[in-house]
């Protein structure tokens, strides 16, 4: 439920109809985000800010909403179009992340060493070949997720080849992904935490691709007949063969089990048509 639909259904029991009205209008109207950032055209879920469990990291290569105390990314969003794509190869430079806090955890590659999960990426690796730059920082640790393999080189990566074909036909995607919960299945096992309780295994992982027609949009490009993909799937094994539509689902029930506010930029009208579908293409 949005606010505005939950304030609709309370407010009148208490408040005078004018302001309810003035103070409907004002949450009909979508949220600003906090930077300038191109990565953040379509709004900043969880108003990310200073908290150390909501810091916002804002890129050149993506935005992110960091847990110091989970040791992974809330969520991590991105533009993707051509401009980002090019020759430059796999870097491999996993890392701490050296822009945290000194009292945040700066989570390292060797904390994956043995645990039984990939470092997994957001922001993919062959989202970013444009130039060595970009491609290294994808490899940044708040970029990573501790991802089950079968998961993470299954159908999310058969997700993230499909979102760059369509990229290929000359489409610009707006790309927000994340995870939730506690506890996943890697290889070793089921695990709730790595390197010493520092980093926390989600359960799910969530991905949300808004496909435009061409480059340079904004929210104010989405319409209700823009494609909107969004999928949930299981951190967990013997899902690798599973064809990634299997996972398809609403923004709304990704909203309700984050609590963001996933396309806060994009007219609330709007948002009540396309993050109540599921992607059927």
């Amino acid at each position: 439920m949005k606010k505005s639909q939950f304030f609709r259904a309370i407010l009148p029991i208490a408040l005078p109809a004018a302001i309810f009205f003035t103070l409907l209008n004002y949450l009909q109207k979508p949220l600003i985000a906090q930077t300038s950032s191109v990565h953040l055209r379509m709004g900043n879920p969880s108003n990310a800010g200073t908290s150390y469990s909501n810091l916002l990291l804002s890129k050149s290569q993506y935005a992110v909403s960091y847990n110091c105390y989970r040791g992974t990314p809330n969520w991590v969003s991105w533009q993707l179009n051509a401009s980002w794509l090019g020759s430059a190869p796999r870097q491999d430079d996993f890392r701490p992340d050296t822009t945290l806090p000194a009292s945040c955890y700066r989570v390292s590659s060797s904390d994956y060493t043995g645990s039984g999960f990939d470092r997994g990426h957001m922001t993919a690796s062959a989202d970013r070949t444009n130039t060595v730059t970009n491609n290294s920082a994808t490899f940044l640790m708040t970029n990573i997720i501790p991802q089950s393999p079968d998961n993470n080189q299954g159908p999310w990566a058969a997700l993230e080849n499909y979102s760059r074909d369509l990229v290929n036909q000359g489409k610009e995607l707006y790309i927000i992904s994340g995870s939730y919960g506690t506890g996943g299945t890697g290889s070793n096992g089921t695990r709730s935490t790595i390197a010493n309780g520092n980093v926390t295994v989600p359960a799910r992982t969530w991905k949300v691709i808004v496909v435009l027609n061409s480059p340079n949009s904004d929210a104010s490009n989405v319409t209700t007949n823009t494609r909107v993909i969004a999928v949930n799937m299981p951190n967990t094994q013997g899902i690798r063969n599973v064809d990634w539509r299997n996972y398809r689902v609403s923004v709304d029930s990704i909203e309700t089990n984050t609590g963001y506010n996933l396309l806060s930029n994009v007219s609330t009208s709007v948002q009540n048509t396309i993050e109540a579908r599921v992607d059927n293409l």
